[in-house]
């Protein structure tokens, strides 16, 4: 264990605590540096994350892990909402070793974008950390790929007077003030890219302070898709609506923006970033494109973490009957949900089907809980419905009562009632038609067949003589050969 280290300030890079370290030690051997911090004089310096937190843990002593290295002294949180799971404990792995593959499992070895190759610095930053600190630092919130202005002060970055390329791969480059321009920027108001710029800043300062590894690609990926479905880019089928998600999203982030930020989109890429973002959990795609994606779904990282994960148009069932008549009423018991378009054709309806005879509808997607209790249509009121219908009109009820009871409108109940009265009067005039006919039939059959008894009437003439012996059976009765006396 060491006998002193240069802690590290907030939101301060642990490359630049050891150059500080460094200087404070007086070693002049950077490798002298190295072995008192690793235990081996091989370790290359990273300033975006670094290798070998296992030993150096332990050598910066019980205040220390590796867990909170990486958490709030490294860049890691930047990527790590956007990894899988099993990358994320990878890393985890690669960090605590000697780091090899960890840059190819972030995607920054072939899908790193706006590469910054020098540090980056804001101004009145340095000026706070002077007054506050005694000393000038190396912030993370200012290295990240991608961000060009200062998430607190809204200040365009400055670069530092070295670059990495002209330094010795063991060194470490420690902020000195006299090479630090903190001259007052020129007051000017933000043009609307820089608005976006200072905006996707703030997102990626909001990244860092997410504990690491509390979400995953997995459920961001539900996030997006609860979003895209909230603005109606999701179809019916379940995917995603690429072509109108190409079109919104560029309507909004300007082909120039994303052409200076290595983001724009090739639409005849099946693999295109855009596409592979919504899509693909398997391909990595570079944290800044996601910022870009929440900028366009109109959030911060800070809302986006509070969106509810994606579970269809309508929520996951069983869903509730929304008969009023119904013992189970408001309970969940209908288990499944039919998907159609509604009649405008772009959102989707749900046709609910219960046991007790009701359907309704009612347009998705649902956005808080209280909307599965919400009924666009009635397609069917049911059995149990009619059934409660025709007891309270016996009752005596009076329509208001009746319709207050059933949860409908009077009119409905009336609409209803009548339509009950008309089916009884068709089916009186039916029933009359029927018997003349079926009068006629017989008698022409006895008139034809005078010996026939009435066993041979019923054999061959099966259908009058069953329908008048139901419905009209007194002359029926009184109309048939006589009964064959046995002897």
């Amino acid at each position: 264990m060491l006998p002193f280290f240069t802690d590290p300030y907030p939101d301060e890079l642990l490359y630049s605590s050891i150059a500080r370290y460094h200087f404070y030690s007086g070693n002049t051997n950077y490798r002298d540096t190295i072995e008192e911090l690793f235990k081996k004089r091989s370790v290359i310096p990273s300033v975006e994350i670094g290798s070998n937190f296992s030993i150096l843990a332990k050598q910066l002593g019980p205040s220390y892990s590796i867990e909170s290295l990486l958490n709030k002294h490294t860049i890691y949180p930047y990527y790590s909402l956007f990894l899988s799971k099993q990358r994320q404990q990878e890393i985890i792995e690669d960090v605590q070793g000697d780091g090899k593959g960890l840059y190819g499992r972030l995607g920054m070895v072939s899908g790193g974008i706006c590469k910054k190759n020098a540090l980056y610095y804001c101004p009145k930053c340095v000026i706070k950390d002077i007054h506050q600190y005694g000393e000038p630092y190396i912030h993370r919130e200012h290295q990240l790929e991608g961000i060009d202005y200062c998430a607190h002060h809204e200040l365009k970055l400055k670069k530092y007077i070295t670059e990495f390329e002209t330094q010795s791969r063991f060194e470490y480059i420690r902020f000195d003030s006299k090479h630090l321009d903190l001259s007052p920027p020129k007051e000017s108001e933000l043009d609307k890219f820089e608005v976006i710029q200072v905006k996707l800043a703030k997102m990626a300062y909001q990244l860092l302070q997410l504990p690491i590894n509390q979400f995953s690609r997995e459920t961001i990926n539900l996030k997006y898709r609860t979003l895209l479905r909230d603005r109606n880019l999701i179809a019916l089928s379940n995917t995603v609506r690429q072509n109108q998600l190409q079109k919104e999203f560029q309507s909004k982030l300007p082909f120039t923006f994303l052409e200076k930020y290595e983001s724009r989109i090739d639409g005849d890429d099946t693999y295109n970033w855009l596409k592979v973002i919504v899509r693909n959990l398997k391909r990595h795609v570079h944290p800044f494109r996601h910022l870009l994606m929440l900028y366009f779904l109109e959030q911060d990282v800070d809302s986006f973490i509070q969106v509810e994960i994606d579970k269809g148009p309508f929520g996951e069932g069983p869903w509730p009957c929304l008969n009023k008549v119904a013992l189970h009423y408001r309970q969940n018991v209908i288990d499944t949900v039919t998907l159609k378009r509604d009649f405008t054709g772009t959102k989707p309806a749900g046709f609910f089907s219960c046991s007790c005879g009701s359907v309704y509808t009612r347009k998705g997607p649902d956005k808080v809980e209280y909307d599965k209790y919400h009924i666009n249509y009635i397609k069917e009121y049911g059995h149990i419905w009619m059934e409660k219908l025709y007891q309270l009109e016996k009752e005596g009820l009076h329509l208001k009562l009746i319709a207050k009871e059933l949860g409908v409108h009077p009119q409905t109940a009336k609409s209803y009632l009548d339509a009950k009265e008309e089916l009884i009067e068709r089916k009186t005039e039916t029933n009359e038609r029927l018997i003349k006919q079926y009068r006629e039939e017989l008698l022409q059959a006895m008139e034809r067949f005078p010996n026939y008894r009435r066993t041979q009437l019923l054999e061959q003439f099966r259908k009058p003589y069953r329908y008048l012996y139901k419905h009209d059976k007194e002359w029926m009765l009184a109309n048939l050969p006589a009964k064959k006396e046995v002897t």
